[in-house]
């Protein structure tokens, strides 16, 4: 990947470059997205995504064919999200995934949806959890952000 510079940047692994098109590509369709957001059974999302009408994402990046083979939690995410996402690169064997999750291809500058996952909506409490603990998730990263110095008590 190239930095603004135009010089190629070491410091990006094939995820990150990943996370960082589907956060694009999920942003630009008004979606706020988090990268590694931990759930309350101590489970964390690669990448967590809320649109506008409160529909919430997961998407799950697998780099490779070893890192989904070696995935044995993905399932585990599907009670905390009306939607299940793999985020893969575009040379990776789509095949092998499960065919009831949704496919977004991707690279470090953007991303397409290949498939829709099949739905299922989240309960009232669930997502009143979810989107709370979204929302201080994000304020702290901001805090952090705006006021590095701030250490808190």
């Amino acid at each position: 990947m190239k930095d603004a510079t135009g010089r190629t940047s070491p410091s990006y692994s094939r995820a990150a470059q990943i996370a960082r098109g589907v956060s694009r590509f999920f942003a630009e369709r008004g979606n706020g997205c988090l990268s590694e957001f931990s759930f309350k059974t101590g489970r964390r999302a690669d990448i967590i995504a809320i649109d506008d009408k409160g529909t919430i994402s997961v998407i799950e990046i697998k780099s490779s064919v070893p890192d989904f083979r070696s995935d044995k939690k993905w399932q585990e995410y599907l009670e905390f999200c009306d939607r299940f996402y793999f985020a893969v690169g575009a040379d990776f064997p789509i095949d092998i995934l499960p065919s009831e999750c949704g496919l977004v291809i991707a690279d470090a500058y953007g991303a397409s949806i290949i498939r829709e996952p099949e739905p299922h909506r989240l309960i009232a409490a669930r997502r009143k959890s979810i989107t709370l603990r979204f929302a201080r998730l994000s304020a702290n990263r901001l805090m952090q952000f705006t006021d590095p110095d701030w250490i808190r008590g």
